[in-house]
């Protein structure tokens, strides 16, 4: 039984480890803001016609 609880402690603590850096970048992180331009083949935007009948 030590060992289970021993195993289950590590576990715990590097599921804390984990939680706590995430909710660190979440918080302490900010994005920079700017412009995106994303250029869309033609081809996606009016797709050939297909003859069907």
């Amino acid at each position: 039984m030590p060992t289970l609880f021993r195993f289950l402690t590590v576990l715990a603590m590097i599921a804390a480890v984990v939680y706590g850096s995430l909710l660190a970048l979440s918080v302490l992180v900010v994005p920079r803001e700017r412009e995106v331009t994303v250029r869309i083949p033609s081809e996606k935007l009016n797709p050939p016609k297909t003859d069907t009948q």
